[in-house]
């Protein structure tokens, strides 16, 4: 499966075909063609794993200078972020992951969950509204969507 067929398959009506194609997709998205930036990316999500977060994001920072280019690196830091609550830092690397990859319905979702805690919540709507675009699936995303829009309409989105 090409990433285009993956992209198309969270379209479908098929829903087992697009939770086969998420799965390709993030596949695809932790490969970045180098052993060593590979390694790095296992060795990063293993102390993210043991909720290490200040040595997972020196090895995702690490990844990100080796390879600028490869756009998961900037999300997989991102997540760091976001669970370190650095918001604003997790944003930034989510526009750098966009950037590279504008069909990363996680690096989406991930800005989107960023500016619900920072109360910006017309922006985090946007951002899901973008991640149901490309995956109208991805789990959490529509509650997600609701509970910005619920806070926006309340005047509470910026």
């Amino acid at each position: 499966m090409t990433e285009d067929e993956g992209l198309k398959a969270l379209l479908g009506g098929d829903a087992a075909a697009a939770a086969r194609a998420e799965a390709a997709l993030w596949e695809m998205w932790h490969r970045s063609g180098r052993r060593e930036i590979d390694a790095l990316m296992r060795e990063g999500i293993g102390m993210m794993e043991r909720r290490d977060l200040v040595g997972a994001e020196a090895i995702f920072a690490k990844m990100i200078e080796q390879a600028p280019a490869f756009a998961e690196g900037w999300n997989k830091r991102a997540t760091v972020r976001y669970v370190a609550e650095n918001y604003e830092g997790s944003i930034a690397d989510c526009e750098e992951t966009l950037a590279r990859n504008p069909h990363h319905f996680g690096a989406l979702s991930g800005a989107g969950l960023c500016y619900i805690a920072l109360g910006r919540h017309r922006e985090a709507a946007a951002m899901f509204r973008r991640a149901l675009a490309v995956h109208p699936r991805l789990g959490g995303a529509r509650h997600n969507l609701a509970v910005a829009l619920g806070e926006a309409v309340r005047g509470n989105g910026h």
